[in-house]
């Protein structure tokens, strides 16, 4: 299945035909991957960058052989290739690990070593429970948690958070786009209340990647953290902070680990063959601005150019789900707005009057779709949104390698039973 490509603007169509053949997984398996806020699948450039390291340098770092010294190549292209796409000032603010989660809890850890007078951690509950247990973890050793609370469209508005803020605030933690909902957050602003109170801002990047340009120079956040597997890379994660704050910032480190960004965050070795992987996704970014007509760009406003394209398209994909989901009855949770579709990502968390979450997901299955039901690690929301945490919500979540016949699909499995 190649997938039928909606228009990006007038006169241009985004390359799907293109994208589909660099996604191996897409042709050689028959299932439709609509699951992707779980995990996204890799293009062919990514998956020969991870075999490469494997056959040819899976060594360690730090030897005087060539081996070992192309591992040492590739981690320092890897941290300018991962700054560029978020447009870090400096290649060692990037920091890489196993997941987003494991560096929540290092800088958490890092905090809480420096509460003063500023005790006060604000979070959301409409973010991923890692980003909000790991905080609430520090209660016991002092911290205040204050909540941002979401409002009934499925957003956090900054009207909201400033009664929050004071001069005992220490951070405000929250998603760039809500995992479960789609929502996209306006970080910059965010960012700018937080300093304004003379707090620091940390950004869980996770589900925004795969959707729409990083920039922590715009945005002025401080931290940033995201899982690269759920933007093309293999299961890896990486992080970045601004170079001062990394500085200060207490970590363990063995005694030989220099005391200075990024090596000492990296506490061990880290996966080097998927951090290979996670440069070539970038490589990957480059390719499809080529095709979008940006040959020669260079690596920054390349990246720019396809993720504004992926951006553009996937607002396409979130209108077309929205009308299967309304034709077919469904309650959507979240923003359900058309004209405010480029404030999320083709990410929707809805339930079918009559029929278990379990049941529609189990039916998706049966066809060849793959899609997810359950609490998606958001009790709280969960909560907020007045559904028993054992069933939870259906959520169909979409990328830019998904088409307009894989949607025609699940309308039509969905239409069968929102008939019976």
């Amino acid at each position: 299945m190649t997938g039928r490509s909606l228009p990006l603007q007038p006169g241009v169509a985004f390359p799907l035909s293109w994208v589909r053949r660099q996604f191996p997984a897409l042709t050689s398996d028959p299932i439709l991957f609509m699951d992707n806020a779980a995990g996204a699948q890799i293009p062919v450039g990514v998956l020969d960058a991870v075999t490469g390291h494997l056959l040819h340098r899976n060594v360690q770092r730090g030897g005087r052989y060539p081996h070992s010294l192309a591992v040492d190549a590739m981690v320092t292209r890897a941290r300018q290739n991962v700054a560029w796409l978020v447009n870090a000032e400096r290649a060692d603010e990037i920091a890489f690990g196993m997941n987003a989660t494991s560096f929540l809890r290092l800088i958490s850890l890092g905090i809480a070593e420096t509460l003063t007078d500023r005790k006060e951690i604000v979070v959301t509950d409409l973010d991923h429970d890692s980003n909000i247990s790991t905080w609430l973890a520090l209660e016991k050793m002092g911290a205040t948690v204050k909540w941002w609370r979401m409002r009934d469209d499925g957003g956090l508005h900054l009207e909201d958070l400033l009664p929050l803020l004071s001069e005992r605030t220490r951070l405000v933690a929250c998603t760039a786009a809500s995992h479960a909902l789609g929502t996209f957050i306006d970080v910059a602003a965010v960012a700018r209340a937080a300093h304004q109170a003379g707090a620091d801002m940390l950004v869980d990047c996770v589900h925004y990647c795969p959707h729409a340009p990083i920039d922590v120079a715009l945005w002025d956040c401080d931290y940033l953290v995201c899982s690269g597997y759920k933007a093309f890379s293999p299961h890896m994660g990486f992080m970045w902070g601004k170079f001062d704050k990394l500085v200060a910032l207490p970590t363990f480190r063995e005694d030989f680990i220099p005391d200075r960004p990024p090596h000492k965050i990296e506490a061990g070795t880290f996966v080097y063959e998927n951090v290979a992987g996670m440069a070539a996704v970038v490589d990957y970014l480059c390719s499809l601005a080529d095709e979008l007509g940006h040959e020669g760009a260079g690596t920054r406003p390349a990246v720019v150019a396809a993720m504004e394209a992926i951006k553009l398209y996937e607002r396409s994909l979130s209108e077309r789900v929205h009308a299967v989901l309304a034709d077919c009855g469904a309650t959507i949770y979240g923003l359900a707005d058309p004209r405010r579709f480029d404030e999320r990502a083709p990410t929707f968390s809805f339930n079918l009057p009559g029929t278990a979450p379990a049941a529609v997901v189990q039916a998706m299955a049966d066809a060849g779709i793959a899609i997810r039901d359950g609490h998606m690690y958001a009790p709280r929301l969960m909560n907020r949104l007045g559904l028993p945490l054992h069933e939870g919500v259906v959520r169909l979540s979409l990328v830019h390698y998904n088409g307009v016949d894989e949607i025609d699909r699940f309308a039509d499995v969905l239409r069968g039973l929102s008939l019976r």
